[in-house]
């Protein structure tokens, strides 16, 4: 078959080189349009349930809300965890779907058990799902920081700055397509109040049934249906929209001695600022903070410059006194910066590539030709990924950058050959057609190409295999290898042999010998070789010895789950003491951000303390989160973060240091930001939390660890006012109605929606914020059928405590000690943390579960081993297909341990850990080093089969030296293409790429000398009776079929 793709490629030349030149063209517009992103989609499908429930206590959340919510969905197809966390007034549940499941069919699983529980919650709360958004989704966040007057203009309020962000920005940014959710958080959301005097109600005799009736459908318009009049039509209309307090307070809600009684003598109307659960800041003034997230499969580059240019749109109207909206952080940053070090690493690889082509082959021409094979394989791969549904990201380029010097293996094979065959038929005078020349050379390299290349492709199986977030991760750098080493395998069939048809027959150097430098090489190859036939067994001693050694100090690597990022952001966990108040948290903030803000390589801080109306994690007020902008400086990552924790100390706050998108990495594998997290399950608070305290005390002693931090679930001051049942009823007061009534008063009753042009605002009837401290409620007037009587006659008024928020998962309480590693072996830790685990005797009913980037990367480990094992074996059958021998199989897999001697000393000497990625690096090394073997056994062969060589030790001289250039060719620009990665470690993007090329650059230079050294002198020893058998088999079966024979 090859050899027919081969000839009918050479007689149809200018439809190859037509088809190849489309090819070019249309790939290059495909990765054009192809979107980029940071990674590839590692979203586990997860459906957020939010249920907001007014004031109500954790406790009253977890009973009536969280938990029938969580009953209903814990049982459905597809589920593997449903987390939540019930807060003051908030249900949040998390229900993670398995990995492949579709979201919208999820998500419509999720919706059916909504409506079924919905008759359970109590009245009034409605659970809503989150938007689909992605992992990643948190793509830009916007700081509209209040400048302080100018003495012309006043400032602007915090309440105008916050309608602008939702009436103005927030609309705008949701209209642009692949924004999925927009969330200010910070200044004053504007209410129109209404704070009832109960002295003064007492005294007109007014109740508060009578207010909440008068102000019920207050400002609003009805429809009157339509009426014809004189055969035109007119609509009717009522009007009683207004939005203006004088009207407000003009409403009349009662009468009494023939007149009425207005809203304004029995209560205060004003305009107001709503409760709030979270603000925010910019470099330590007050902002409102907008965090925009995308949708999953949006282009995240793209995405980024629509929202720029809305935001400059928007520039002109902003309002009198607002500062100019500051983009805090901006993940496309980190993607371009990335992007960008790939790309450039993809072109200096191929300029590398380039060079050691010509100090090989010293003639443009050939360079040339295998050189083409790059643009046209990449072409491919680019249509190959718009088909499958990738994005070009990171890992789909860092698998083209690897493979970028193996694209060239199979042309420069091919280049190689043909040259050699054309000077020895211009030696013996032309005695065959160019083109016969360039068929029978080309055909002559086809089977070791095809086989060495199933070999590199049956290399990736394993990682198609991984699980969980390391496949979504490595599968696409699998991808991307793969096709275009196919693709490179299909231009050497076709382009190559044809373009040396074209150019090589009239070049002016096929009279000369070798270049000056392979003429070197093969003298000193010849003298080495002649060297080592008579120490043989010794030579192979010194190597077994070696690959034992490097073997033997695998397990002593550093272990990590993948290379830390480099994104340029680090985002900052603050927590303060649960029950701390809003604004003591926000004037704490606020110092911290000065504080932060006085490290040299930080250019910009933004806080974001609490939560924001629509957000999905349930942050108290008494925590903060914290954006930090860097700038590239001489100190390294864990120095600056070293430095914003010694200063941050000072604050009585709990602080951790992460990064936007690892920080999310974290969150998708355990549910918790940090990189350890020690779960505890049980069913009783108290118990949880003083067990929590005693893990971290162990815990403390961890070399290693930092920010461990117990998850904050503590004891909060509450107010409590407790009815007494026959107290109420002595007057004519039912319980139900009393709590209602207490509600209304304290919480507040919605009455209506007072709409403003665009804008809307709640009217809210409720006690005045200086009228709700324990004595006030005990004298507060309420109504009874007895008269108006204080709460105190029918309730206890006290101030006692309760936990702030009550962490669930899978249908227990549950509470979680968590930690980061200071980049310290993970492997070390976690046996240590296990140490302690052990050790802790826990009380019954309850259980411990450790989870994080080290279990992923436990499993990902073992998986990857297994499963390279069985690679190794479907390799060795290739080989044992084409050459009928175990031996010969085993020569040329003998290139695999040799390889380990390499990469294990470049491992050491560069300081990179075992990582899922730098197993990666030895999965495409074995590929890569049984591909020098496969050439020179096959070249053995064929000297025997057609050019009449004696098996010998002369023979595999000759065949050593013939094969010598392709070899070192392909190993040296394999390696060559690879030094942009090795170089700059920790540049954004060539992070996790980094240790794959330090293993394969080192296994590729210890396999490709031991090679030159050790093939030969093992295919001396013990091929003899292996090659004569194929010899003899083969030639059987050629008289059978006297078709040409094919070449090993």
């Amino acid at each position: 078959m090859f050899n027919w793709i081969v000839r009918n490629s050479l007689h149809n030349r200018l439809f190859v080189l037509a088809v190849a030149a489309l090819l070019m063209v249309y790939g290059a517009i495909t990765a054009w349009r192809t979107p980029v992103d940071v990674f590839p989609d590692l979203n586990k499908p997860l459906v957020t349930v939010l249920t907001e429930a007014g004031g109500m206590a954790p406790e009253e959340v977890e009973q009536l809300v969280t938990f029938p919510l969580e009953t209903a969905l814990n049982g459905m197809p597809g589920v593997t965890r449903v987390r939540s966390t019930s807060g003051v007034g908030l249900s949040i549940l998390y229900a993670e779907f398995d990995w492949g499941t579709d979201i919208y069919r999820n998500r419509q699983l999720v919706a059916e058990r909504l409506a079924l529980v919905r008759e359970q919650l109590p009245g009034g709360i409605t659970p809503v799902m989150g938007p689909v958004s992605s992992i990643m989704g948190e793509v830009m966040l916007i700081a509209l920081p209040l400048a302080a007057g100018d003495g012309k203009a006043a400032a602007a309020t915090p309440m105008q700055a916050r309608e602008y962000a939702d009436f103005v920005l927030r609309p705008r940014l949701l209209s642009i397509p692949g924004v999925s959710q927009v969330i200010p958080i910070g200044g004053e959301v504007r209410q129109l109040r209404v704070e009832p005097d109960t002295a003064r109600m007492a005294q007109f005799r007014v109740t508060l049934t009578q207010i909440e009736q008068a102000l019920r459908g207050f400002a609003g318009n009805a429809g009157g249906g339509f009426i014809d009049l004189n055969s035109r039509e007119f609509l009717i209309r009522h009007i009683g929209r207004t939005s203006r307090v004088e009207d407000l307070q003009g409403v009349a809600v009662a009468w009494k001695d023939g007149r009425a009684i207005l809203l304004e003598q029995v209560a205060n109307v004003r305009f107001a600022a709503a409760m709030k659960r979270g603000d925010a800041g910019y470099s330590g003034v007050p902002a409102v903070i907008v965090s925009v997230q995308k949708q999953p499969a949006a282009d995240t580059v793209k995405l980024t410059h629509a929202i720029e240019a809305a935001l400059g749109d928007l520039k002109q109207g902003l309002p009198v006194g607002l500062a100019a909206p500051k983009v805090l952080f901006r993940q496309a940053d980190f993607i371009e910066a990335s992007i960008g070090n790939v790309t450039e690493a993809l072109r200096d690889g191929a300029i590398m590539v380039a060079i050691v082509l010509f100090a090989f082959l010293l003639s443009a021409r050939t360079t040339l030709i295998s050189l083409v094979a790059i643009p046209l394989s990449l072409a491919v791969t680019a249509m190959v990924f718009r088909l499958m549904d990738q994005s070009i990201n990171v890992m789909t380029l860092g698998g083209l950058a690897i493979a970028i010097g193996e694209l060239v293996d199979d042309a420069v094979v091919d280049v190689e050959n043909i040259l050699r065959r054309l000077k020895q038929n211009r030696a013996q005078g032309n005695p065959l057609s160019m083109l016969e020349v360039v068929r029978r050379a080309s055909v002559e390299v086809r089977s070791g190409i095809v086989y060495a290349t199933a070999i590199v492709v049956l290399v990736f199986v394993p990682l198609f295999a991984l699980p969980g977030i390391e496949g979504r991760l490595f599968t696409p750098l699998g991808i991307a290898y793969i096709v275009s080493v196919l693709a490179s395998m299909l231009v050497s069939m076709t382009v190559t042999p044809v373009l040396c048809l074209y150019l090589l027959p009239g070049m002016k150097r096929l009279d000369h010998g070798d270049s000056t430098l392979v003429a070197w090489l093969k003298r000193r190859d010849a003298q080495v070789l002649s060297w080592s036939f008579s120490r043989a067994k010794v030579l192979m001693a010194v190597a077994a010895l070696a690959v034992a050694a490097a073997a033997a100090s695998v397990p002593f690597f550093p272990r990590a789950f993948l290379p830390a990022f480099n994104e340029g952001s680090l985002v900052l966990g603050m927590v303060f003491n649960p029950g701390t108040a809003l604004a003591e948290a926000n004037r704490m903030g606020a110092l911290a951000e000065t504080l932060i803000a006085e490290v040299p390589e930080v250019t910009q801080v933004g806080r974001r303390t609490g939560r924001a109306e629509l957000d999905e994690h349930a942050e108290g007020v008494h925590s903060a989160e914290i954006d930090v902008d860097l700038k590239r400086s001489a100190r390294d990552r864990e120095a600056v973060m070293a430095d914003i924790r010694a200063r941050l100390a000072v604050l009585p706050a709990q602080v951790a240091i992460g990064q936007p998108i690892s920080h999310r990495l974290d969150h998708l594998l355990s549910g918790v930001r940090a990189q350890i997290a020690l779960k505890i399950f049980g069913d009783d608070t108290d118990t949880l939390r003083g067990l929590a305290e005693q893990m971290r005390q162990g815990l403390s002693g961890v070399p290693g660890l930092v920010d461990l931090t117990v998850e904050k679930q503590v004891l909060i001051p509450q107010i409590t006012v407790r009815l007494d049942h026959r107290k109420a009823a002595q007057v004519g007061l039912s319980p139900g109605e009393a709590v209602r009534v207490l509600q209304a008063l304290t919480d507040g009753a919605h009455g209506a929606q007072i709409v403003d042009g665009l804008r809307r605002y709640e009217l809210v009837l409720r006690l005045p914020d200086d009228k709700r401290s324990p004595q006030d409620l005990a004298r507060t007037l309420i109504d009874t059928p007895a008269g108006q009587i204080p709460v105190s006659a029918i309730a206890t008024v006290q101030e006692t405590d309760g936990p702030n928020q009550i962490g669930r998962e899978n249908g227990r309480r549950r509470i979680v000690v968590y930690a980061n590693t200071d980049g310290s072996d993970m492997g070390r830790v976690i046996a240590d943390i296990r140490a302690v685990m052990a050790k802790t005797p826990l009380p019954p009913g309850t259980f411990l579960s450790l989870e994080g980037q080290f279990q992923a990367q436990e499993q990902a480990m073992q998986l990857i081993v297994g499963l390279s094992l069985v690679s190794l074996a479907m390799i060795f059958l290739v080989l044992y297909v084409r050459y009928k021998s175990a031996v010969l199989a085993g020569i040329i897999m003998a290139n695999i341990p040799l390889a380990l001697i390499g990469s294990v000393a470049a491992m050491w000497l560069a300081g990179v850990s075992l990582s899922v990625a730098s197993m990666v690096g030895f999965i495409t090394l074995a590929g890569i080093a049984t591909r020098n073997g496969i050439l020179k056994v096959s070249h053995y062969i064929n000297l025997c089969k057609f050019e009449g060589e004696v098996f010998g030790q002369p023979m595999v001289v000759r065949g050593s030296l013939e094969r010598l250039t392709p070899v070192l060719m392909t190993a040296l620009v394999a390696a060559f293409a690879l030094t942009p990665l090795l170089l700059a470690a920790d540049a954004p993007g060539k992070e996790i790429l980094h240790p794959v090329a330090v293993v394969i650059f080192g296994g590729l230079v210890s396999s490709t000398l031991l090679d030159t050294l050790l093939t030969p002198v093992m295919f001396w020893l013990f091929g003899e009776s292996a090659t004569r058998r194929l010899i003899e088999g083969s030639s059987a079966q050629a008289e059978s079929e006297p078709i040409g024979q094919e070449a090993f």
